[in-house]
C-alpha cells in the first residue's frame, strides 16, 4: 500500500503539467498524435529513472560504495555478487532512513490521502526531512566549491537548491566512503604484504601472494565477524 501511495505522489507530481494542458490524443490531426506520443514517452522515461535518482538522496552512495570497496579489500571479484552487495546496501539504506521515510509519510504523504493537502504542498513537505538529512551531512568545504560553480547561490545549504545540495551531498558521501574504504583496506593489506615477504623468503617467487593470502583474509574476516562489524559501524555513522 505504501509503495503504491508513493508511486501515485511520483505519477501525480511529474504527469500534473501534462495533465493541465489536457492530454487527450486527437486521432483526426497527425501532428497532436505525434505530440501526445512524444509526451507519454518522456513521461515513461522520466518515471523509468525515479527510482535511481530517489535513492540518491539517501545513504545508498554511501553504503553500496564501502561494501564494493570491502569486496576488492579481500580480493574477491564477484563474490558476493553485485546483486547481494546492492541488496544489502538497499535494505542497510532502508534501517538508516526509516526514520527520514516515516517523517516524509506524517508530513506530506497521509495529509496528501486524507485529502487535507494537495500535491503542491506535499512535495515540499515530503522533500523538508530529506533535505535535513541532507544537510546534515553534506561537507561545507564541497558545498562551498560546488556553490563557487554557481554565481547567486545561496549562502547556506539549509537553504540551496536541490540542484546544488544533491550532488554536494553525493560527492560528501563518496568522499567519506573512500575515507572509510582505507581504514578497511589497510589490515588486509598489511596481510597480503606478510604473505608476500615469506614467500619471497621461502624463494617461491612465483606463487602468486594473492592466491596464498586469500585464504588467511577469509578466516581473519570470518573470525573477526566481519559483516556484522562493517554494517555495524556503517548505521552508526548515520546516529
Amino acid at each position: 500500500m505504501t509503495r503504491s501511495l508513493w508511486l501515485a505522489l511520483i505519477l501525480t507530481a511529474v504527469a500534473g503539467p501534462v495533465a493541465g494542458q489536457g492530454l487527450s490524443i486527437d486521432f483526426g490531426n497527425d501532428s497532436s498524435l505525434a505530440t501526445r506520443s512524444v509526451e507519454i514517452m518522456l513521461l515513461v522515461t522520466v518515471l523509468s529513472i525515479v527510482p535511481g535518482l530517489a535513492v540518491m538522496v539517501t545513504c545508498f552512495p554511501f553504503v553500496v560504495t564501502v561494501l564494493s570497496i570491502l569486496r576488492q579489500a579481500l580480493g574477491l571479484q564477484q563474490s558476493p555478487p553485485n546483486m547481494v552487495i546492492v541488496s544489502l546496501a538497499l535494505f542497510l539504506t532502508w534501517f538508516v532512513m526509516d526514520p527520514v521515510f516515516t517523517a516524509a509519510w506524517l508530513n506530506g504523504i497521509q495529509p496528501l490521502t486524507d485529502g487535507k493537502i494537495d500535491v503542491q504542498q506535499a512535495i515540499p513537505l515530503v522533500a523538508a526531512p530529506f533535505r535535513a538529512f541532507m544537510t546534515a551531512r553534506t561537507n561545507p568545504a564541497t558545498f562551498d566549491a560546488l556553490q563557487a560553480l554557481r554565481p547567486g547561490a545561496v549562502g547556506a545549504a539549509v537553504d540551496a537548491p536541490l540542484s546544488l545540495l544533491v550532488p554536494s551531498f553525493m560527492l560528501s558521501e563518496i568522499s567519506r566512503a573512500f575515507e572509510i574504504g582505507f581504514l578497511i583496506y589497510l589490515p588486509f593489506l598489511i596481510i597480503d604484504l606478510v604473505t608476500a615477504a615469506i614467500l619471497m623468503s621461502m624463494g617461491m617467487m612465483m606463487v602468486p601472494p594473492a592466491v596464498v593470502s586469500l585464504p588467511f583474509k577469509l578466516a581473519f574476516f570470518v573470525v573477526a565477524d566481519g559483516w556484522t562489524l562493517i554494517s555495524g559501524a556503517l548505521v552508526r555513522s548515520y546516529s
